[in-house]
């Protein structure tokens, strides 16, 4: 039997609120929205590329956006000593090459998981905390909140295509 990506409620975007829940809220809007995008394809047509010889799949988008989370909130915000999920220094696209479709269960699974850890890492803590980011700069979980909603809704854009041309679904 071949896996196929769930579907999932994506929640509204936040319209009136106060600045943490309105943070949160696009974030997890943006974040729902790439899981509809992935929503009823099978492992092979999320592994499948839309623009040869561009490697960019929904499955790559997946397994970037986890890492990405990884890296922001957990690495470098809260100084976890976590590897990456997929980067490597060998390969730092290692999260868009050598896909699996018999991996895409676990790759969706991953991206849930961190989700929910990088949830859990932010949660109570100031908007206005720092760290320090790569090259020096001062950083703070606002500016980690605001970067991850420029990922996703960048990244989502190439879902859209990607869909598309997948099986020509558009919307959401």
């Amino acid at each position: 039997m071949t896996w196929t990506a769930p579907t999932g409620e994506r929640r509204e975007a936040p319209a009136s609120t106060g600045e943490r829940a309105m943070l949160q809220g696009w974030l997890d809007f943006h974040r729902d929205t790439l899981l509809a995008k992935c929503a009823g394809l099978t492992a092979e047509q999320l592994t499948r590329p839309a623009t040869p010889p561009s490697a960019l799949t929904l499955l790559g988008l997946v397994r970037h956006l986890a890492d990405v989370e990884r890296c922001w909130f957990r690495q470098r915000f809260a100084g976890e000593d976590v590897d990456s999920l997929y980067f490597t220094d060998e390969d730092p696209d290692a999260d868009f090459h050598a896909l699996d479709p018999a991996r895409a269960a676990a790759d969706h699974t991953a991206l849930g998981a961190e989700i929910a850890a990088c949830d859990a890492t932010a949660a109570g803590r100031d908007l206005d905390e720092t760290f320090t980011a790569p090259g020096g700069r001062t950083l703070n979980l606002r500016w980690v909140y605001v970067h991850l909603i420029e990922e996703y809704a960048r990244h989502n854009g190439h879902a859209d295509l990607l869909r598309e041309a997948i099986d020509g679904a558009t919307g959401a």
